[in-house]
């Protein structure tokens, strides 16, 4: 039985899994789940039983379901172990996940849709101070991003040597946000040079938005020349 993989096109974690399934060369099905239309369908009664966090990703192999984007990853890590996504050493794994995740966990959460809905429906902010909240976090998350890995002695080509992997997955999608909001991504030259090394890559360009079959009213993220 093929796999299914709950996702919107824009959702950056959703994004992520298909970054990670493609790496590893797995069959899998799409399933779309529109997060706006009709109030948002992630909201439904059906969806809600198959997820009670009512988000996407959620990632169906057989009878057994996983939620949250990096545990499917983790997920995927085990049961297909080559090409490998996070490094041999114990050490150089922390590090990989640490970086992942501060973009996962400190950046992505306070820019997500139903964040950003919030801001503007329930606490009536702008549209100019939503877009400054944005900007904002993906900034300084971003640098931070940046003077980690500028100067590590792991780095290649990617992150972590010459071979995506995890920090990769959460990295791109995050900088197609950036992109979109039109943030000034020529401050971020290491991130910048590992994401023009990742769309070089089938696996990153067919789980990008505009790949999608639920893509819609979109502006092409046309990243800055190297």
């Amino acid at each position: 039985m093929t796999p299914k993989l709950y996702s919107f096109w824009r959702s950056s974690a959703a994004f992520r899994v298909r970054i990670a399934l493609n790496l590893k060369g797995l069959e899998y099905e799409v399933i779309p789940v529109h997060l706006s239309k009709n109030g948002g369908e992630q909201l439904t009664e059906v969806y809600g039983n198959k997820d009670p966090n009512r988000l996407v990703p959620l990632f169906e192999d057989g009878k057994q379901s996983i939620h949250q984007s990096l545990a499917i990853v983790e997920y995927l890590e085990e049961i297909q172990t080559k090409p490998a996504l996070l490094p041999t050493l114990a050490i150089d794994r922390a590090w990989v996940r640490s970086v992942a995740m501060d973009i996962c966990s400190d950046i992505h959460p306070l820019n997500n849709q139903r964040v950003l809905r919030y801001l503007i429906k329930k606490l009536g902010v702008s549209n100019e101070a939503k877009d400054e909240w944005y900007q904002h976090w993906i900034k300084i998350g971003l640098e931070s991003i940046e003077k980690q890995l500028s100067g590590d002695s792991r780095r290649g080509k990617f992150a972590y040597g010459d071979q995506p992997g995890l920090i990769e997955i959460c990295l791109v999608p995050q900088l197609f946000n950036a992109l979109s909001a039109k943030v000034d991504v020529d401050t971020y030259p290491t991130l910048m040079s590992i994401f023009h090394e990742c769309m070089r890559l089938p696996a990153f360009v067919d789980a990008s938005w505009e790949k999608q079959s639920d893509a819609e009213g979109l502006n092409p993220v046309t990243p800055p020349q190297k």
